[in-house]
C-alpha cells in the first residue's frame, strides 16, 4: 500500500497549484509536488529524504512548523490554518498557512503526513497595510477629539474633516478589499517596438501633471495598463488608483455608482454609498469604456471635471473633490460626436492630452517577449513546465491579426499550455492569417469586425457569455460585446 501511494502519488497532486508535501513519522520528506519546487525553489535530490527542517542548508528550520509537527499534530488527526512567518533565504519572506493531516493510520501509528501550504503572503501584506492606515487616522481623530475640548469651533471643523476622512478610508479600503477579492494582477506594459516606445513616452511626458488623459485602442490592448502606468508615475501614486468600467453598470446605477447616494435615494437605496469620485479625491479616478457613459450623464460628469464639484443622488450637499481623471476607450469619439451619441463639449474636455495603444498585429516584434512573459505567468499558476516553443508557432503567433490583440494572445497560450503534456508548447487554436485586401480595396473597419464577431458567434451557436462562449473566444467583457453588437447591428436571425 505504502509503495504504491508514493508511486502514484505525482498522478494524484503533482497538478495541483498548492504546494504538497508528503511526510513519513519522522518528519522526513517522501515526496513534494511541482508546485512546491516552483515556490520555495528546490531541488528534489536535496529535498526527498531530508527531515523538513533540514531542507535547504536549514532553510526551514521554522520553530512554529516543528511545535506543530512535534507537538500539536500527535494530539489531532488534522489541524488546519496553522500560520506561520518566514524569511527564506532565495525567496524572502512567506507567510503560510499549513494544514497537516496525519494519514494511512495502522494500529494507531502515523504512516504518512500530508502537509498542505498555502502562500498568502500578498493577501496578508494588503491587509496589514490597510490596518497601518486604519491606525494612522485613528490617531488623528484622537488628536482631534483632544482639539475639541479645547475650542468648540475649531472641533466642529476637525470633526467634520475627520468623519470625511473616514468615510473616504472605509470607501477605499472595501474597494481594496474587492481588487484583492478578485486578484487583480497589474503586470507591466511589454514591448521593444517604436510603437508601444512611444506609448512610454507619452506616458512619461505626462505622469507629472494633473492633465486629464484619454486613452485610446482597441479592445484587449491594454489601456488599462496605460492608466496605471501614468498614476504609478504620478504624485498621487501613494494612494490607491480607483477603476470604473461604465460598460459593466446598468444605466440606472452608474450615477450612483459615480457621485453615490443618501439613503432613500430612490427605491432600494437602504444605505447610504460613497461614489467613486469621493473615493478617488486626491488620487485618480480611471474611466474604462467612457463611450459607454449613457448620454443623459455626460452633461454631469463634464460639470464635476471641470469644477470638481458634484453631489450625492438625495442631497443638496455640493461636495468638492481633487480628482485626476484618465478615461479609456475603444470607440471612434469623434464619429460618436457626429452621430450624436457624444457630446462634443465632453469629447474636447476629454480629448487633452490622448494616447493610443497600438493593434497587437501593428507590433509584431512584440510578440515574443509577451509570450514568454505570459508563459512564464501562466505555467506558474498551473504549476506546470513550458521550455520549449517551436518555431513554427511563435511564427503562426507572429502571423495571425489578433482581433481581441493581447487579451486574445494570453488566452490562446493559456489554452496551449493546458492542452500540452510535454515541456513543448503546442497550440489547440487554428490561428488563421490576416485578412488582405482586395484588388478592389479594403474592407470597412466595421465590415471586418462584424463579419468576425458573427463567424465567432455561429462557433459558439450563439453563446454570448459563460463557458466556450463568444465573449470567451474573443476575449472580451460580455457586455462590451453586446454593445458592439447592438452598433454593428448583430442579431440571432
Amino acid at each position: 500500500m505504502q509503495k504504491f501511494f508514493l508511486d502514484h502519488f505525482d498522478d494524484v497532486l503533482g497538478s495541483l497549484r498548492e504546494p504538497l508535501l508528503l511526510l513519513d513519522a519522522d518528519f522526513k520528506v517522501l515526496k513534494a509536488n511541482r508546485a512546491f519546487y516552483l515556490s520555495f525553489e528546490v531541488k528534489p535530490e536535496e529535498t526527498e529524504g531530508a527531515v523538513i527542517y533540514e531542507l535547504g542548508n536549514r532553510q526551514w528550520n521554522i520553530p512554529r512548523l516543528r511545535e506543530l509537527l512535534e507537538t500539536i499534530l500527535p494530539q489531532n488527526t488534522v489541524f488546519n490554518d496553522f500560520e506561520v512567518e518566514h524569511t527564506f533565504e532565495k525567496i524572502g519572506l512567506k507567510i503560510m498557512h499549513l494544514n497537516a493531516r496525519r494519514i494511512y493510520r495502522r494500529k494507531s501509528q502515523t504512516r504518512f503526513i500530508l502537509l498542505a501550504i498555502e502562500d498568502v503572503t500578498e493577501r496578508e501584506y494588503y491587509k496589514r497595510h490597510l490596518e497601518d492606515i486604519v491606525s494612522e487616522r485613528t490617531a488623528e481623530l484622537i488628536q482631534a477629539r483632544e482639539i475639541a475640548e479645547a475650542n468648540k469651533q475649531v472641533a466642529e471643523t476637525a470633526l467634520g474633516q475627520i468623519k470625511r476622512l473616514k468615510d473616504q478610508l472605509e470607501a477605499e479600503r472595501a474597494y481594496l478589499q474587492e481588487e484583492i477579492k478578485l486578484e487583480f494582477n497589474h503586470d507591466n506594459i511589454v514591448g521593444k517596438s517604436n510603437a508601444i516606445k512611444y506609448v512610454f513616452y507619452k506616458i512619461e511626458q505626462i505622469a507629472l501633471t494633473d492633465t486629464s488623459v484619454l486613452v485610446l485602442g482597441e479592445t484587449g490592448t491594454g489601456k488599462e495598463l496605460v492608466a496605471r502606468a501614468i498614476h504609478g508615475l504620478s504624485r498621487r501614486k501613494h494612494r490607491t488608483l480607483v477603476k470604473m468600467n461604465c460598460a459593466a453598470l446598468p444605466t440606472t446605477l452608474i450615477e450612483s455608482e459615480l457621485f453615490g447616494h443618501e439613503r432613500g435615494a430612490f427605491t432600494g437605496a437602504q444605505a447610504k454609498r460613497i461614489g467613486r469620485f469621493e473615493v478617488a479625491n486626491g488620487t485618480t479616478l480611471f474611466l474604462d469604456e467612457i463611450g459607454e457613459l449613457p448620454l443623459e450623464l455626460q452633461p454631469k460628469l463634464l460639470q464635476v471635471i471641470e469644477s470638481g464639484r458634484f453631489e450625492r443622488l438625495g442631497s443638496s450637499e455640493t461636495k468638492n473633490g481633487d480628482v485626476r481623471i484618465i478615461a479609456a476607450t475603444n470607440r471612434n469619439l469623434e464619429e460618436e460626436v457626429r452621430q450624436g451619441r457624444f457630446r462634443e463639449d465632453l469629447w474636447y474636455r476629454l480629448n487633452i492630452f490622448p494616447i493610443t495603444m497600438p493593434p497587437l498585429r501593428d507590433r509584431p516584434e512584440d510578440i515574443p517577449l509577451l509570450v514568454t512573459f505570459f508563459i512564464e505567468k501562466i505555467t506558474k499558476r498551473l504549476g506546470k513546465t513550458i521550455e520549449v516553443i517551436p518555431a513554427s508557432v511563435m511564427e503562426a503567433l507572429q502571423k495571425y491579426h489578433w482581433p481581441g490583440n493581447v487579451r486574445e494572445l494570453e488566452n490562446v497560450l493559456e489554452r496551449a499550455v493546458i492542452n500540452s503534456s510535454g515541456p513543448k508548447l503546442r497550440l489547440v487554436d487554428e490561428l488563421r492569417k490576416p485578412f488582405k485586401d482586395s484588388a478592389s480595396g479594403a474592407k470597412k473597419l466595421e465590415t471586418v469586425e462584424r463579419e468576425h464577431i458573427l463567424r465567432v458567434l455561429e462557433q459558439a451557436h450563439w453563446k454570448v457569455s459563460g463557458k466556450d462562449s463568444a465573449a470567451e473566444i474573443l476575449g472580451l467583457n460580455r457586455s462590451t460585446l453586446r454593445a458592439r453588437m447592438r452598433k454593428l447591428n448583430i442579431r440571432k436571425e
